[in-house]
Order: structure tokens, then C-alpha cells, then sequence
């Protein structure tokens, strides 16, 4: 039984069962008490965050497991990358909650959040390309985020219920490292509104890799389609001489490897370039900054790959993905 805890006595009937907590298997257990005062059944924002997100066609989570492996430089270029077509709205959430740097990285730093009668009003980049995340919230971009679990929780809950995005094709979220409040606060409230999977993030040497393999995972753990493993930081090109040098040596076969091992998608190699880091500082896009580096095009056939893999998958169709982690 799925909603069972695994540290739960014999034959116990289950976090939403009617004899919850109210069982002979259920004397002596800890959670006795709130498994019998609980509210039974799926959280009623599932439904609401549903609805509302309705008009989005196709939502995809950029995951790592790994800090500092460039997801938020990825999310803004593939947001940049999606939008370059003025027919497609593209939406960036930001739910790294205590390291924001989405609005740098967007050119939005300073910006602020309004309110409607429709909802809180994300800022737009360009006509076509919209933003939210809580820098927008936040005095300046040094105040400290210090919150525990609950609220985090709360704030994603508000930014998936509330925010206006309109029509949009595609919803990126951006998170932060690990496994845990921000990755299943996504996948439990998306559960049944649809997410058309993760794009997963890494660096080639082992010591990242360690840390992506457990988000894999989580990802497979909870139900979560992995669109495909991005190795960012591949190597490094010369902007002038345009030779390869490795910078973070693959010695166990890197992101490729790994991808092969769990029979999942490798989407493709980003290569280092100066360039990106100062465009991010900037608020600039690399794509259109450079567009003759071997990074941009490497940007723009992971791109195509995801917009192929989205043209294949139903849009707003429900699905159980996500099931195992609003039961977490």
C-alpha cells in the first residue's frame, strides 16, 4: 500500500484510511495522533494549481542533485533559446528559494512583483518570455532567504496556484541542489496538472556525477520522466584559436556514461566558454550575444531535442507522474 510509511507497525491500515490512527495496529505508533486527525485524501491546491496551470502546455523541470553545475544558466539560455520564435510563450519559475539568481542571470535584477485581481503578475523579459521567482520578493539581491521546510513549501504552492502566466507553451522550473522540500513540492503539486518530464544536469568528473546519479533517482522514485542528461562544462573552447582543452576530466565516462547506464537520453555536451559567465552577469542571452560559438550551437541542438521530445508528448493530458511523491 502506497501510503503506507515505512517505519509503520504490522498491519497498518495506511495514512488515508478511514481507521487511520484509530486501529488496534495503529496503539503505540507515534504518529497516531495525526494520522487520526489528518484530512484524508489528495491536497485540495492540487486540484486549484490544476486549473490554473491549464493553459500550459508542457512544464519541465531543470534538476541536478549538484550545486554549481550551471542549471540556472541552462534554464534562462533554454528559455531564450525556446522564445527566439515569436509564437511561443515561454515561462521561467525559479523556485530556488535560498539562492535566487535567475532575475540576474535575465537582466531583471531590481524588478518587482505586482498583484491583480488575476493573480500575481510575473515579469516579462521580452513580449513572449515571462519570469517569477522570489528575488522578485526580496529587499535586495544580498538579503539571506532563511526558512525552513513549511514555508518554502508554501511560497511554491503560492507561485503555482497564483501566478498569472497566461497561455504559455512552455513552463521551465528551475531548482536548486538535492532532493528533497523544493523537488517534491513540484512533482506533488503537478501531480495530475501534467509535467512532461526533467532535464537533467551534469559536470563530467566523478565527484558530480554522485550526486546526479541520486537524483535520478529521486526522479525515477517518484515517477518523473527524465527528458535527458545535459554534461555541461564538457570541456573548454578558446573564443580566439577555437581549441579544445578538457578542464573536468571524465574518469568514468561522465554524463554520456552515466545516461547509458540508467537507459535514459543524452541530449548533448555544452562546452565552457568565458563568454557565457559575463553574458549571465550581464542579464544578456549568450545566444544572441555569440551566436557564432561552438556553445551556441551546442545550446541550440539540446534545444532541439527538447522541443522534439515535447512535440511527441500529449498536452494537458493527466497523469499519475508525481503520485509517489504526493505520498511522500
Amino acid at each position: 500500500m502506497a501510503d503506507v510509511p515505512q517505519d509503520a507497525p504490522e498491519h497498518c491500515p495506511g495514512t488515508e484510511s478511514d481507521s487511520a490512527g484509530k486501529s488496534s495496529a495503529c496503539q503505540g505508533c507515534p504518529n497516531q495522533t495525526l494520522c487520526s486527525t489528518a484530512p484524508k485524501g489528495p491536497d485540495p491546491v492540487i486540484l486549484e494549481i490544476q486549473q490554473k496551470l491549464a493553459s500550459v502546455k508542457h512544464k519541465i523541470m531543470v534538476v541536478s542533485g549538484k550545486g554549481g553545475v550551471g542549471k540556472s544558466t541552462f534554464t534562462a539560455h533554454l528559455a531564450h533559446g525556446l522564445a527566439s520564435s515569436d509564437t511561443v510563450q515561454v515561462g521561467v519559475l525559479d523556485v530556488d528559494i535560498c539562492g535566487p539568481s535567475i532575475p540576474t542571470i535575465m537582466g531583471l535584477e531590481g524588478e518587482q512583483v505586482h498583484q491583480s485581481s488575476s493573480g500575481w503578475s510575473p515579469i516579462y523579459v521580452t513580449d513572449n518570455l515571462a519570469v517569477m521567482s522570489v528575488g522578485f520578493l526580496l529587499k535586495g539581491p544580498e538579503d539571506a532567504v532563511i526558512w525552513r521546510g513549511p514555508r518554502k513549501n508554501g511560497l511554491i504552492k503560492q507561485f503555482l496556484r497564483d501566478v498569472d502566466w497566461g497561455e504559455l507553451d512552455f513552463l521551465l522550473i528551475d531548482t536548486p541542489p538535492g532532493t528533497s522540500d523544493e523537488h517534491l513540492s513540484v512533482v506533488q503539486y503537478l501531480n495530475g496538472a501534467g509535467i512532461d518530464g526533467a532535464i537533467v544536469l551534469t559536470t563530467p568528473q566523478e565527484v558530480s556525477l554522485l550526486d546526479v546519479r541520486k537524483e535520478i533517482n529521486f526522479c525515477q522514485r517518484v515517477e518523473l520522466p527524465v527528458i535527458g542528461v545535459v554534461e555541461n562544462m564538457s570541456m573548454f573552447v578558446c573564443p580566439k584559436c577555437k581549441k579544445d582543452s578538457i578542464i573536468f576530466p571524465a574518469t568514468t565516462g561522465g554524463g554520456e556514461k552515466m545516461a547509458a547506464d540508467f537507459n535514459i537520453p543524452f541530449l548533448g555536451r555544452l562546452p565552457l566558454d568565458p563568454r557565457i559567465g559575463k553574458c549571465c552577469d550581464e542579464g544578456k542571452s549568450f545566444l544572441e550575444e555569440v551566436p557564432d560559438s561552438p556553445a551556441t550551437d551546442a545550446f541550440k541542438s539540446i534545444i532541439e531535442k527538447i522541443r522534439d521530445y515535447c512535440s511527441k508528448r500529449p498536452v494537458n493530458k493527466d497523469t499519475e507522474t508525481g503520485e509517489a511523491a504526493a505520498q511522500s
